[in-house]
C-alpha cells in the first residue's frame, strides 16, 4: 500500500479533528514513551538469548530491566511493635508541640 503525501494530509487532518490540537502532543509524547519501552523490552530480551547461548543454559530468572524510575525502594528493617509505638508517640508529642506553637503564635 503506498500513501503518497495527499492521502498523509488527509490522515493528519482527520487525526487532528478527531482528537483535537491540544491532545495532540500528549498523545505524541505517551506514544514515543511506548516506543522507547517496547524497543527496551526487546532489546533485552535478545541480550537475554545471547547470554543463554552463550551460557548454554536457560537462565533461571531473567534480569528486569528497569530503569531507575521503576525500581522499587529499599525495605526497612522490621520494627518491633514496641519500637513502633515509641516512634508513634514521639511523633504525636511532635505535632502537639507544634499545634501548641502554632495556637501561641495565632494568639
Amino acid at each position: 500500500m503506498n500513501l503518497g503525501p495527499w492521502e498523509i494530509l488527509i490522515i493528519a487532518v482527520v487525526v487532528v479533528l478527531l482528537f483535537g490540537a491540544r491532545k495532540m502532543p500528549t498523545m505524541a509524547r505517551s506514544l514515543g514513551q511506548s516506543m522507547r519501552i517496547l524497543k527496551a523490552e526487546t532489546k533485552g530480551m535478545r541480550g537475554d538469548d545471547a547470554a543463554d547461548e552463550t551460557k548454554g543454559a536457560p537462565a533461571a530468572s531473567p534480569a528486569p530491566s528497569a530503569t531507575p524510575a521503576q525500581q522499587l525502594p529499599a525495605a526497612k528493617v522490621e520494627q518491633t511493635p514496641e519500637q513502633m509505638r515509641a516512634e508513634i508517640d514521639e511523633l504525636q508529642r511532635k505535632l502537639n508541640q507544634q499545634g501548641q506553637q502554632a495556637h501561641k503564635n495565632a494568639s
